[in-house]
């Protein structure tokens, strides 16, 4: 996904749907590092580097989020509100990956600001070419530096707090 790879972050709660996506990613030769968060604290908790991640600074900061909305903790509609109304991440590109086929969850997605709005394709076959796809409208998408985006002081990175998105 790009000239220089970038992180790519995916909040995926399912498991089978995680390995598909390690198994596309494999299979199409996709050179960005792949980082699965399992909900949406824990995504947030990764891009504030907070809770376990609070030791990750030197961790690359995703230049894509591939957000599901229906997880456990927080779900990926909260995530990209909260993304969405903060300074520093706003920039950040959103592909909603989801199972939901929802015309609300479609619209409430694009109305929070949402770059794209996949659903997840039924069968390995076709999941795999999804994921080539989006890789391959990335590697022609003309993004900023993700530091660029991402440059948090400690103070607004630890005032930050999941429940603040509600």
């Amino acid at each position: 996904m790009g000239k220089d790879p970038f992180l790519v972050l995916m909040a995926e709660d399912n498991e089978h749907d995680i390995l598909a996506t390690k198994r596309a990613w494999k299979k199409n030769h996709i050179v960005n590092p792949l980082y699965i968060v399992c909900d949406g604290e824990e995504c947030l908790d990764f891009l504030y580097h907070q809770g376990n991640y609070e030791n990750a600074r030197t961790m690359p900061q995703p230049g894509i989020l591939l957000l599901d909305i229906n997880m456990p903790r927080m779900d990926g509609l909260a995530v990209l509100k909260y993304i969405r109304n903060d300074g520093h991440l706003r920039r950040l590109p959103v592909i909603m990956l989801t199972t939901s086929q929802g015309e609300e969850d479609r619209l409430k997605s694009y109305n929070l600001g949402a770059n794209a709005y996949i659903v997840k394709p039924v069968g390995f076959d076709n999941f795999s070419t999804a994921v080539r796809t989006i890789s391959l409208f990335w590697e022609l998408v003309e993004l900023p530096e993700p530091k660029s985006w991402y440059q948090l002081t400690n103070s607004s990175a630890s005032s930050i707090s999941v429940s603040q998105v509600a």
